[in-house]
């Protein structure tokens, strides 16, 4: 365990300094043009991973990670106590953020179909935040900073990366907003929050447990007074972002209730059609069913009656028939 925690020293944090603070050092425009170059990139792969619906190419924009180095800069900047630095970092997550969106936005507008959770399975997965969200940001969080502290295990960065997820959540912003849903780019905002939130405060905890203020003073580095206050605007972050996380895990577990419940009463309805159900969700307050079978046309057929009785009577409900069926059409010889 003092193996785990042993003390980082001046040389440490000078790797740090130069590796976080994007604006210090006589190579800040090497790094400055780095970060927009791979902010630009990351944002299209992204973007074009959330359109295409692909988990693959959107795990490709996390591990470019661009947004990590400013996020985690902001942590060492509250623990040198040093402000005008803390600004500038959070200033550069501001600004990355907002050219994430307007790229995704951009994007957006040559899709010829809105993009939004109903129809991609992406978006459906970043618009929701819960409370287990901010669980695994904080862990992740943990281990980012261990692996800046720590260079002999640098190589966890990009599992880090891919666990955090910065650039998708704000390409879905721009996204949704393009397709005229702004209260699910809200949720992808809430999320992409979350993860900062839990990234500067988990760093700075982990920073400072591993003595980096002292090992600053022996670099002869600046370093201010750091007050109380401080961490209890990055600790009351924190908790204050568990309200809507907490009001979203509410409404997921709702979700999930009334599909419980409607599975075995449309399942059975279904057959009693001849149609096999495909699909039930929760969407915006409102029960989807969806059969697949022959004609003919929908048909209630007690399907309202049977939901009133399972404890559903307030839920509307929407059902959606797809014609089943195949026929093979043979080419000309």
């Amino acid at each position: 365990m003092s193996g785990l925690l042993t003390r980082v020293t001046a040389e440490d944090v000078e790797r740090m300094m130069s590796r976080l603070l994007l604006t210090e050092g006589d190579d800040r425009q090497r790094k400055l043009s780095a970060f927009w170059v791979l902010i630009i990139l990351a944002t299209v792969i992204a973007s074009a991973g959330v359109m295409a619906d692909s988990t693959a190419t959107v795990i490709g924009a996390m591990i470019v990670a661009p947004l990590m180095t400013p996020i985690l800069g902001t942590a060492l900047s509250v623990v040198l106590s040093r402000r005008r630095l803390i600004l500038v970092n959070l200033g550069m997550v501001v600004a990355g953020a907002a050219c994430v969106v307007a790229i995704a936005f951009l994007l957006g507008m040559t899709n010829q179909v809105h993009l939004v959770a109903d129809t991609n399975s992406q978006i459906a997965a970043r618009v929701t935040p819960r409370l287990i969200d901010l669980l695994a940001a904080l862990a992740t969080g943990v281990v980012g900073a261990f692996a800046m502290v720590r260079s002999d295990i640098s190589d966890t960065l990009p599992g880090v990366a891919i666990a955090i997820s910065l650039v998708p959540p704000l390409a879905v912003v721009g996204l949704t907003l393009e397709s005229g849903a702004p209260e699910q780019a809200l949720g992808a905002l809430l999320l992409f929050g979350t993860n900062v939130t839990a990234i500067i405060a988990t760093g700075t905890v982990v920073f400072l447990a591993y003595g980096v203020r002292r090992a600053a003073i022996e670099l002869h580095t600046d370093v201010g007074r750091l007050r109380a206050g401080t961490l209890a605007v990055v600790i009351g972050a924190v908790l204050l972002l568990t309200v809507p996380l907490g009001i979203g895990s509410a409404v997921v577990v709702q979700q999930e209730l009334i599909t419980a419940r409607a599975a075995p009463v449309a399942k059975e309805w279904a057959e009693a059609q001849g149609w096999q159900i495909q699909d039930i969700s929760v969407r915006q307050g409102t029960l989807h069913i969806v059969a697949l079978g022959p004609p003919p046309t929908i048909q209630d057929a007690g399907l309202r009656d049977r939901l009133d009785a399972a404890g559903l009577r307030s839920v509307d409900v929407r059902v959606t028939l797809v014609l089943g069926g195949s026929v093979v059409l043979s080419g000309g010889r």
